[in-house]
């Protein structure tokens, strides 16, 4: 039991700075902290006791202090992004405008599922020097906070009003942090006098521990339902999205286009995820994508979407494809899986990939459709070179 053995009187703030310390992940064959840092701008709820807990361990959990909230939530979706989800950045707030200054933010990394976990000091549990600067008062609901608002754009979202709470809770936060199909901001609201609050809690719950981002296998029968769709496949495409770079399945990518003849197209969380040297690379997808690059998709017949969420820019509000065309999607979270798709494959896109190759040994698309994307990537090419050929007139521009 995690209540069992040796206890140590802290306070749920130090807990808290404790507990992410103890929490590790491999990058890169090194083990480095899971949370390797935390943006903070202190007041209310946040200052008096965090604030101290943060400070006593400033060697261990770096403190940078931001200009804005927003400004500070909007780093940590960036860095989880930079970091392919591997490390999470930590957004402390006051209660209040400083709060709600981090909706924005947590919005971003929602929609884009990005990792980042939100602490705000919230009210006094008490409410006996209610109200606090600043506090928003709901007069027919007392327990209502402005820290309410993460609900909508959050994955996770707690209160904590017993310091017992961590327990469950931290555990919990850590489990949806890391998970490849439900992860995204993590929100816990800490009233003042809570954090100030001492618990005895169990040593081991401070332990060292290193973490592993799971990779869900998909499900044998998906597969094989992936597997024979494609093989009926005269034109098909296969559009990288983001997931891939998550996953860091770009080399099983490579190896998986090359084996199959099928071209490949990016969405704008994907790029670079194929290199443009790649034979079956074609260009980008979509409304930022390229004419030739949509001309191509337009005419496919099935689309294997690896790791993408079919965001209006990917597929142009759905206008890009064929009516007819039927799309097979590896998809870590069931709910991207199976947007408008004829076969989904729930599981991690490199564990999807290698089972497809299984399946797909002695497979290969026409030659002439391969013909075709190879041609469309040299369309693409040419209209490059043209646009950024000196004309001799005026300086190089992006315009």
């Amino acid at each position: 039991m995690i209540t069992a053995g040796p206890t140590t009187r802290i306070t749920v703030s130090e807990a808290i700075v404790r507990y992410l310390i103890s929490q590790r992940i491999v990058v890169d064959g090194t083990e480095v902290p899971l949370f390797p840092g935390v943006f903070a701008i202190f007041g209310h709820g946040n200052v008096t006791s965090l604030g101290h807990a943060l400070e006593m361990h400033r060697d261990e959990l770096p403190v940078w202090r931001g200009q804005s909230e927003e400004g500070m939530g909007l780093a940590a979706a960036a860095f989880a992004k930079a970091m392919r989800r591997q490390q999470v950045m930590v957004c402390t707030s006051s209660i209040g405008p400083g709060a709600t200054n981090l909706v924005t933010a947590a919005g971003v990394g929602m929609a884009n599922r990005l990792p980042m976990l939100i602490i705000a000091g919230d009210t006094f549990a008490s409410r006996l020097p209610d109200p606090v600067l600043q506090q928003v008062e709901h007069f027919g609901a007392p327990a209502t906070t402005v820290n309410d608002a993460f609900r909508p754009v959050v994955r996770f979202w707690d209160r904590i009003m017993h310091p017992a709470q961590l327990l469950t809770a931290l555990p919990q936060v850590i489990s949806m942090l890391l998970d490849p199909g439900e992860c995204g901001p993590a929100f816990l609201g800490l009233p003042q006098d809570v954090a100030a609050t001492s618990y005895d809690y169990p040593d081991s719950f401070f332990e060292r521990k290193v973490r592993a981002i799971p990779r869900p296998r998909p499900d044998v029968d998906e597969v094989i339902a992936a597997v024979n769709l494609l093989k009926t496949a005269k034109r098909p495409v296969l559009i990288a999205g983001g997931g891939v770079h998550y996953s860091r399945a770009e080399a099983e990518l490579a190896t998986f286009a090359l084996a199959h003849g099928i071209p490949v197209v990016e969405t704008i969380a994907g790029k670079s995820s194929l290199l443009a040297s790649h034979p079956c690379y074609v260009g980008p997808i979509g409304v930022t994508g390229a004419d030739a690059t949509n001309a191509l998709c337009s005419k496919a017949d099935v689309i294997l979407a690896v790791g993408t969420r079919f965001q209006d820019f990917t597929t142009g509000s759905w206008t890009l494809f064929a009516a007819s065309a039927q799309i097979i999607a590896i998809n870590a979270a069931r709910f991207d899986a199976i947007k408008r798709v004829s076969v989904a494959v729930v599981g991690d896109a490199r564990e999807g990939l290698k089972s497809l190759t299984e399946g797909l040994i002695g497979w290969r698309a026409p030659a002439s459709w391969t013909a075709q994307a190879s041609q469309s990537r040299l369309d693409l090419q040419n209209l490059v070179d043209s646009r950024a050929a000196a004309d001799g007139a005026s300086p190089m521009s992006y315009a």
